[in-house]
């Protein structure tokens, strides 16, 4: 008998997956961890019963959580990943010349199980000699560092259990002190067709330390309602939108599978409905 993965997008509703083998199933010190075989998304990771990447569509996420605020900022050299612990966000942003990218996870079994069973989606970025890979919680060593950085990505799972405070006023607030002048921070911040509170909460904690913010969009389809949303918060200026041919000429030998520049334009394009819902206008502005 087939068994069917059940990924709950809500109270009424869930996006359901066959899954062909198990290859993993195991509880970390912070929740449940499975990785499982799908014939259309091939090997799938799942945090406590949410899928949280695949082999098939991981590239649409993380380009798009990566590459959008990187781009954003003229010359980024230091970036700070929180949570990402597949890797794949992490493996995104190596593609630009940084200087260093600190990736801190609490959970070091989900980095393990899946540089074991889901290589292919860090692709060697954890033995980057770039890469600082710090274990531990998040909130705490955004408080505590003192290390800057120009470009800050939150990789978080929803806002439950360990990754609840990521979401926090004061964890963005603790993030802007560790910017660089002209610095930003991108988050992602869910679904807008059912977890519009979510973004909401997401833009109103971000406020008091990031005066000006944006929501964009991306098509991720193994998330449910496939529709997902993200957040960048700058310190200054409104995020800037860099010409075609700058994110040509800057992302040259990436090999990027899902952005192009018209797509990071069209992401910022909120349907109507959703600027409705949210209460938000039209947010980003072309570069001079």
């Amino acid at each position: 008998m087939t068994e069917w993965l059940q990924d709950m997008g809500g109270p009424s509703f869930a996006q359901i997956y066959a899954v062909s083998a198990e290859l993993f199933r195991g509880r970390s010190d912070f929740q449940e961890i499975r990785v499982v075989r799908n014939q259309d998304f091939g090997v799938m990771l799942i945090l406590d019963d949410a899928v949280q990447t695949t082999e098939r569509d991981e590239f649409i996420y993380h380009e798009m959580l990566a590459h959008v605020p990187l781009l954003a900022h003229p010359s980024p050299r230091r970036v700070l990943i929180v949570g990402g612990g597949d890797g794949g966000l992490l493996e995104e942003a190596l593609k630009h010349p940084l200087e260093a990218a600190v990736m801190v996870e609490i959970d070091r079994q989900v980095i393990e199980v899946t540089r074991r069973f889901l290589p292919d989606v860090p692709r060697g970025a954890f033995e980057d000699p770039r890469t600082h890979l710090v274990i531990a919680d998040g909130i705490r060593f955004m408080t505590e560092t003192a290390e800057r950085f120009d470009v800050i990505l939150v990789d978080s799972t929803d806002p439950k259990g360990p990754a609840l405070g990521l979401f926090a006023e004061s964890f963005y607030a603790a993030a802007r002190r560790r910017l660089t002048p002209g610095g930003l921070i991108a988050v992602q911040s869910g679904s807008p067709l059912y977890q519009q509170d979510l973004i909401r909460m997401v833009r109103t904690n971000l406020q008091p330390a990031f005066p000006r913010i944006a929501t964009y969009l991306a098509s991720v389809p193994t998330y449910p309602g496939v529709l997902w949303s993200f957040t960048l918060g700058t310190i200054g200026d409104a995020p800037r939108l860099p010409a075609a041919a700058e994110v040509v000429r800057r992302t040259a030998g990436f090999g990027l599978q899902y952005l192009t520049p018209l797509i990071l334009r069209a992401a910022f394009e909120l349907p109507p409905f959703i600027a409705r819902d949210l209460g938000i206008p039209a947010q980003w502005t072309d570069s001079a």
